[in-house]
């Protein structure tokens, strides 16, 4: 009994689930399964359901909280490897990364909610006050 060693057709497709499990972006596949039954994974710009297969060459937009990542598939795995690994899986596209890093940097500008320290003060109020009725 000999194995046939050819690669067969199936090798070729993967789910969409299992992939996203082992490019890491989520930690486990049900997170995957809820953010592609939400609308938050789209696969050449339509949405899809879990058990949609894959191959190289699609190209997939992944929303993780803010940031949209736009990606080329390249290879396929169904095990979760190593981070560096993991981004072999995949090429972001220059357009996602630049949108990427722009909005990281607005975000970063922006005051924390730590920054604020409890109750406003009477002056803090009357300036809401002012901000309120356009008197500002």
């Amino acid at each position: 009994m000999t194995k046939n060693l050819a690669p067969q057709p199936d090798s070729l497709k993967l789910r969409i689930d299992k992939w996203l499990w082992a490019a890491r972006f989520y930690k486990t596949r049900a997170l995957a399964v809820d953010a592609i039954e939400c609308g938050k994974v789209l696969h050449n710009n339509t949405r899809v359901k879990p058990a949609k297969t894959i191959t190289p060459g699609d190209m997939l937009s992944i929303r993780l909280g803010p940031y949209l990542f736009e990606v080329e598939v390249l290879a396929l795995s169904d095990k979760r490897g190593p981070a560096p690994q993991a981004q072999k899986l995949y090429r972001e596209t220059e357009a996602g990364k630049l949108k990427r890093e722009t909005l990281a940097t607005e975000i970063k500008s922006q005051p924390k909610l730590s920054d604020l320290k409890g109750r406003p003060t009477k002056r803090d109020r009357r300036e809401i006050e002012r901000f309120k009725i356009g008197a500002w």
